[in-house]
């Protein structure tokens, strides 16, 4: 299935994405799956973020040709941090540039929780994972730089852009992850060069972090990062997904 979040009039709801209509769910996804007797044409509906985390999990250095990239060792342990609810935007929302001399583009997979998870062993973590999405990484470099966590430099307003929906039916295991910046491709790679895999991911935060129905985890960028400009659209495709499309304001 393919699962939206979208507004039509003043209402905002989730549905199953069918060609080119929208079939209306009841409430949210993750407990059930609970169909409405009303769909519509996906042109008249306005997409949003197709969920709503509590919080954003990123994980850094997590491809072997961004390490080689930025002439990092390859890590022992997934490296974690937060980008917080107030960062997520969805498809053709404006990614703002609050004052950063370089903002960059990060493509990676993002993978939707669903549910309440805590303490999780490796084997059983893909009972856990709802589906998986694009997600851009958005990072103000020059504040990454100089800040000694990265709070600011990653967890800015519109800093975590997430669509255009939700596929629950994927194997992760060999994707291609692709970022288009005004139409020319600067990152193309299989989720096979990730060096902790998605089930490794989820354990591991697991342990220290309760990971609630629709929290994402961002599992790190391939290499070809790079600045993003004013007036400039960036896409980020993953295959059988989609692409996810902002500009840049």
């Amino acid at each position: 299935m393919k699962i939206i979040r979208y507004k039509i009039g003043r209402k905002t709801e989730y549905g199953i994405l069918e060609g080119q209509r929208v079939q209306a769910l009841a409430g949210t996804p993750f407990r059930q799956i609970k169909k409405l007797d009303r769909s519509y044409k996906l042109s008249d509906v306005k997409l949003q973020a197709p969920c709503l985390p509590t919080k954003v999990i990123a994980i850094g250095l997590n491809y072997y040709s961004h390490a080689k990239e930025v002439g990092q060792s390859v890590p022992k342990e997934p490296m974690m941090f937060f980008k917080p609810a107030s960062s997520v935007i969805g498809p053709e929302e404006k990614i703002v540039n609050p004052g950063c001399e370089r903002l960059d583009y990060e493509a990676e997979l993002g993978v939707v929780i669903k549910s309440k998870a805590t303490k999780v062993a490796e084997k059983d973590a893909m009972k856990y994972v709802f589906g998986y999405t694009c997600f851009n990484d958005v990072t103000a470099r020059d504040w990454q730089k100089q800040d000694s966590q990265w709070s600011r430099a990653k967890g800015s307003d519109t800093f975590s852009s997430i669509g255009p929906h939700i596929d629950t039916e994927l194997d992760p295991g060999n994707l291609i992850v692709e970022t288009y910046l005004n139409g020319e491709r600067k990152q193309h790679v299989s989720t096979s060069d990730l060096i902790f895999g998605i089930p490794k991911l989820v354990s591991y935060i697991s342990q220290v972090i309760t990971l609630m129905p629709g929290d994402v985890i961002a599992t790190g960028t391939p290499a070809g990062i790079g600045p993003m400009n004013l007036g400039d659209t960036i896409e980020i495709k993953i295959d059988k997904i989609g692409t996810l499309r902002n500009r840049i304001a």
